[in-house]
């Protein structure tokens, strides 16, 4: 039996277009017709599709989907609000135990592997807040704005700043204190090696074939266009959201502000971004202690490891 101390968790890891969400259904959904038929809940990890009406461009499971199994962190951020690292760690523990305790396995499904990697492993070892430099960072940020931090950060810390969205305003101010705090910068400070000890993982990164992953994507893409993914650009614009709104800044979206392209080109650069997207999220789960690398279209593998690690936890 698994170490009755510890929440176990299930990972399924994969970029947009692997087939993770109609697998996740077939495992765990309703009309499962799997022994662990409706013994989880799914816990999007998808740093967009926490996004309300930013639907058809961040691929959201549909109301059907969301049915058929429990789904959160999905639709419940307002646009224009940065939703970060931090925030995403603090509610996945939270309702990863809360799930627990209904006796349902929670599975971390998606496609952000900087969310995925940060949550498995938990967050490098830095200083202890110090509430004195916060409040000063966080003055300043009111005062001169984001960008002025952000760039502040590319001086003293180079690589942190290279990985962290200007608009993420929790990232940055973090690295700043950091730095202030320590006189180190937060790159200097290693991740973890092994996952954390609350949890009992089960971790699979699902592969495909490059070229298949490619086609895949381009015709999911096609799919959002047919869809009315540019009307949906519209309404967001009519609802007030703009190009330097947070979630405009996804792929799926930031491409239509791109001055003096058609709407043919305006596709295939979604498509090109998100191909190297995709390859981009892999690089974030190298490594990761314990992780089994699977084919995508091998179910049988899939489940006999799903089945042989509910069974040990339940």
């Amino acid at each position: 039996m698994a170490d009755s101390a510890r929440t176990p968790v299930i990972v399924f890891f994969a970029p947009t277009a692997t087939g993770k969400t109609a697998l996740t259904l077939e495992l765990f959904g309703r009309g499962s017709l799997f022994d662990f038929k409706d013994k989880a809940e799914i816990l999007s990890c998808d740093s967009q599709a926490v996004y309300r009406y930013f639907d058809i461009g961040t691929a959201k499971p549909t109301a059907e989907e969301r049915n058929a199994v429990p789904y959160h962190l999905i639709d419940f951020v307002e646009p224009d609000r940065q939703f970060g690292l931090g925030e995403f760690m603090e509610m996945a523990d939270s309702l990863c135990h809360e799930i627990w305790s209904r006796k349902k396995v929670p599975v971390l499904c998606g496609g952000t592997g900087f969310y995925a990697r940060n949550f498995i492993l938990g967050s490098p070892k830095t200083p202890e807040s110090d509430e004195n430099i916060r409040r000063q960072i966080k003055e300043r940020l009111a005062q001169v704005g984001k960008e002025s931090l952000h760039a502040e950060l590319k001086v003293i810390d180079p690589v942190s700043a290279g990985k962290i969205n200007v608009n993420d305003e929790y990232r940055i101010c973090r690295a700043l204190e950091v730095f202030y705090a320590s006189g180190k910068p937060l790159s200097s400070f290693a991740l973890p090696e092994a996952p954390r000890k609350q949890y009992e993982f089960l971790t699979l990164i699902f592969n495909r074939d490059k070229e298949e992953l490619y086609d895949r994507i381009d015709r999911r893409v096609d799919r959002m266009f047919d869809e009315g993914l540019a009307e949906e650009i519209e309404r967001l614009k009519s609802m007030g959201y703009a190009k330097d709104t947070p979630a405009m800044k996804a792929i799926g979206y930031s491409e239509f502000f791109v001055e003096g392209l058609s709407i043919d080109q305006i596709k295939e650069k979604i498509k090109n971004d998100s191909h190297h997207y995709a390859k981009k999220q892999y690089t974030f789960m190298r490594g990761i202690p314990g992780a089994v690398t699977v084919d995508a279209d091998d179910v049988e593998t899939v489940v006999a490891l799903v089945g042989k690690f509910i069974s040990s936890v339940l």
